[in-house]
């Protein structure tokens, strides 16, 4: 049995580099197509080609971010790589598990690089393909760990550097314990904040620069939080 499991677990390993693999690759072909067509063009033969050439590269690699971001998008609202609330071991053979995996491969490169360029429609696109629903004119600044179990309303602002994660690990059971975390409409989340998995955050909150919201914490509707964890805020009303 234990053999049976190994060869098991190795084989979806390899599936999951495979998959992996096969998404990156394909990300590159435009820039290798465009690089061959630049090479028949451009001989550099000459100064100014030479020039020309640190352009090139820049436009190489912002295109081939470009395409690993839409294809590795396309891929997985294809396939339909999603994982659901629940409580699941820690094992391959565990669908949710196996697609908590393969998201990870293919996503935390994507979200690597939202780190570093702010493009703001793109995000949201890709998130919405991940399976996270962002309502109208929502902001999201900070990172979302997981994406098909995160849910922003409209007119929302997440600041840069807050997180939102929508999992977390029992390295003793070996489980890994996934909820959904709820943002309602016209809340404002400052930067650096956390919020854990289960949070929900109802309409018209406001959450303090560096917060900590608890798993399965609820802030109440129109109140102003802050703190580790977070907790009320009293804000005192100034007398005119």
């Amino acid at each position: 049995m234990k053999k049976d499991n190994s060869a098991g677990k190795i084989g979806r390993s390899i599936l999951i580099s495979v998959i992996s693999l096969l998404v990156y690759s394909i990300s590159l072909f435009p820039i290798i197509i465009g690089s061959y067509f630049v090479l028949i063009l451009i001989k550099f033969n000459q100064i100014w080609h030479f020039v020309l050439l640190p352009f090139l590269i820049y436009i190489g690699i912002i295109t081939t971010l470009f395409f690993l971001v839409i294809i590795s998008g396309i891929f997985i609202y294809i396939f339909k790589i999603k994982y659901e609330p629940g409580t699941y071991e820690y094992n391959y053979k565990n669908k949710m598990a196996f697609n908590w995996v393969l998201i990870c491969f293919l996503y935390t490169p994507i979200r690597k690089i939202f780190e570093i360029f702010l493009i703001g429609k793109m995000k949201n696109w890709y998130y919405r393909m991940l399976g996270m629903k962002i309502g109208k004119n929502s902001l999201v600044g900070g990172t979302i760990i997981d994406p098909c179990l995160t849910e922003i309303g409209d007119n929302c602002t997440m600041g840069l550097f807050a997180i939102i994660y929508g999992h977390i690990h029992d390295y003793e059971k070996g489980l890994i314990i996934m909820e959904k975390v709820k943002i309602g409409d016209n809340c404002v989340i400052g930067a650096g904040s956390i919020i854990m998995p289960g949070a929900v955050l109802e309409n018209n909150v406001k959450l303090a620069t560096g917060s900590i919201v608890k798993k399965d914490q609820v802030l109440k509707k129109g109140k102003v939080y802050g703190g580790i964890p977070a907790k009320e805020i009293k804000i005192k009303n100034k007398r005119k």
